[in-house]
């Protein structure tokens, strides 16, 4: 199983630039609403995706990770134990956090923060589209 980070859910089913490399590595809903928002598709195409992405959690395509208060604090701990220099959002930190806590060794994403942020996780950071 790998362990991706949500900005690549949405290029699972929309064709952008690192589409294809992620499709076929993978053969994650807030980011396909940053892009509705951000006028990338229509309100009937992100039903649309919404929808598949919803049957795709129930036909087990995704599977969620429980996050606990315990994970919140280890998160919170990783945080303060980064360089002020790090910048990651505390969703982020909570992903990262869960990969680690359940046994990744490493995460796929685009986003060049996680990317960065990953080894303060004792995770590897992966780009397939670069």
């Amino acid at each position: 199983m790998s362990c991706f980070h949500s900005a690549f859910i949405a290029k699972f089913w929309l064709d952008e630039p690192e589409s294809e490399a992620i499709r076929a590595l993978a053969e994650s809903l807030g980011e396909v609403h940053r892009k509705w928002r951000e006028g990338a598709f229509s309100a009937a195409a992100f039903r649309e995706v919404s929808d598949q992405f919803s049957d795709d959690c129930a036909a087990s395509l995704w599977h969620w990770l429980p996050l606990s208060a315990s994970l919140a604090e280890a998160a919170a701990r990783a945080i303060r134990r980064m360089p002020r220099t790090v910048f990651l959002r505390s969703a982020d930190a909570l992903h990262l956090t869960c990969a680690r806590e359940h046994g990744f060794r490493s995460v796929y994403s685009n986003d060049r923060r996680v990317l960065a942020a990953a080894r303060y996780f004792k995770l590897k950071g992966i780009n397939v589209a670069a």
